[in-house]
C-alpha cells in the first residue's frame, strides 16, 4: 500500500463535521454478531465485481470499517470449480490469508449447496462471518437463478436455507442480507425478519429499497427502523444511501439500528469508513485525500489487481475502478472516456498522466 495514506490524511487539518458540531452524538455500542465484536459498527457491503481483495486492502489502509466483506460468491459455481478445476473462485482471492474479521457472502437457492459451501468457508477458510444474500435484485440472480431477492417471495424457504447453513457453519455466525420486499406493494420485511431470527441467523442487514426499486429513489430508513421491535435477540444493520460521515451519524441518531453498512458510496470514497468512524467518536473528520494522493491510491489499486490477474486482464478489470476514483471531479467524463479503452499498463499510466482530473 502507499505508505501512510491514513497518516497523510491525519496530518492535514481535519474539516469540521455537522455531526461533530452537534452537542449530542448518538450512543453507539460495538455490534455483536454471535461471539464476534464489530467495532466500530460500520460494515463494508459486499458488491459483485468490486469488493475484491484489492479494494478491501485500500479500505483497510484507511481504517474505520469494523467488518469487511468479499464480493458475493455463487455457491453452485464454487462447488463446480472445486470439483472440475481444483481451484476456487476469483471472488475468494486473498480470503485465506488476509486479516480478520472478514465476511464472505454466498448466494444460491439450494440449502444443501449453500450449507456445503458455508461449511468450507467457516471451517477451512476460517472466515469470521458467512452471510447469505437474499437481496440482490439483478435479473441474472433473481429470474434466472431464483436466488437473491427472488427468495423474498418464499420466506419459509429462506428459513430452511438459514437453518441448514447455520448448522453447517457452527460456531461461525451466519447472517442474512435482504431488502424490504419484492415491491412497494409487497413489503414483507417484518415477517422475513422474524423468520431470519427464528432460523438461527446472528444478524440481519436490510437495504431500504425493494427488489423492484433496484437502486432507484431513496432508501426507506423509516421502514428499516420499524423492524427492530420485532427482533428479540439479533442486531439490525441498516443499508442504503450512506454517502457521508454525517449521514452515518444521523442513521444512528435517528433510526433504530445497531449497525450500518456502507455500499456504493465507498467505491469512489474508500476513506468514507475512516471519516464515519471519526464522526461517531465525536472527533474531527479527516479530509478527503488530495488529487495526488488519490492518484497514488488508484495506481496502488492497479498494481494489486495486476499482481493477481496479470497485466492484460488487470487492465480490463481496472477500467471500472478507475472511473470510480475520478467520479465527481471536474474532467471525470473525459478521463472515463479514455480509461475504459485501456488494455495495457502503459496505456493505463498514459491515460492517468494525461486525463486524470487535476483538481
Amino acid at each position: 500500500m502507499p505508505n501512510g495514506i491514513t497518516a497523510i490524511a491525519a496530518a492535514k487539518p481535519p474539516r469540521p463535521s455537522a455531526a461533530h458540531d452537534a452537542m449530542t452524538l448518538p450512543l453507539v455500542e460495538p455490534l455483536r454478531i454471535g461471539d464476534l465484536v464489530v467495532d466500530p459498527p460500520i460494515l463494508q457491503a459486499p458488491m459483485a465485481g468490486y469488493t475484491n481483495y484489492a479494494f478491501r486492502q485500500i479500505v483497510r489502509s484507511f481504517g474505520g470499517a469494523g467488518l469487511l466483506a468479499t464480493e458475493m460468491v455463487n455457491a453452485r459455481g464454487f462447488v463446480w470449480m472445486d470439483k472440475e478445476l481444483a481451484e476456487h473462485p476469483d471472488r475468494l482471492w486473498g480470503v485465506a490469508d488476509e486479516p480478520r474479521p472478514l465476511a464472505v457472502q454466498i448466494w444460491d437457492n439450494d440449502p444443501d449447496t449453500l450449507a456445503q459451501v458455508g461449511a468450507r468457508l467457516a471451517h477451512e477458510y476460517k472466515v469470521s462471518v458467512v452471510d447469505i444474500n437474499f437481496g440482490c435484485p439483478v435479473r441474472q440472480v433473481t429470474e434466472k437463478a431464483h436466488s437473491g431477492s427472488y427468495l423474498l417471495r418464499t420466506p419459509d424457504r429462506m428459513g430452511q436455507i438459514i437453518e441448514r447453513v447455520v448448522a453447517a457453519c457452527h460456531p461461525t455466525p451466519v447472517t442474512a442480507k435482504t431488502r424490504l420486499g419484492c415491491s412497494r406493494d409487497k413489503i414483507n420485511i417484518i415477517d422475513v425478519a422474524q423468520i431470519v431470527e427464528g432460523a438461527g441467523a446472528a444478524a440481519l442487514t436490510v437495504h431500504g429499497r425493494t427488489a423492484a426499486d433496484m437502486f432507484r429513489g431513496e432508501a426507506s430508513w423509516d421502514l428499516i427502523s420499524q423492524i427492530k421491535p420485532h427482533l428479540k435477540r439479533i442486531p439490525l444493520i441498516g443499508n442504503g444511501d450512506l454517502d457521508t460521515a454525517d449521514k452515518v451519524v444521523e442513521a444512528f441518531r435517528r433510526w433504530n439500528v445497531d449497525g450500518v453498512m456502507i455500499a456504493r458510496a465507498s467505491l469512489n470514497k474508500p476513506w468514507l469508513f475512516q471519516q464515519a468512524a471519526a464522526a461517531l467518536r465525536g472527533e474531527p473528520v479527516p479530509p478527503d485525500p488530495t488529487v495526488e494522493e488519490e492518484r497514488a491510491l488508484m495506481v496502488e489499486h492497479f498494481r494489486l489487481v495486476c499482481e493477481r490477474f496479470g497485466e492484460e486482464r488487470g487492465a480490463v478489470l481496472m477500467r471500472k475502478f478507475a472511473c470510480c476514483y475520478a467520479q465527481g471531479r471536474p474532467g471525470a467524463r473525459e478521463f472515463r472516456k479514455h480509461v475504459v479503452m485501456i488494455d495495457t499498463a502503459r496505456e493505463f499510466f498514459d491515460v492517468v498522466a494525461t486525463y486524470f482530473p487535476k483538481a
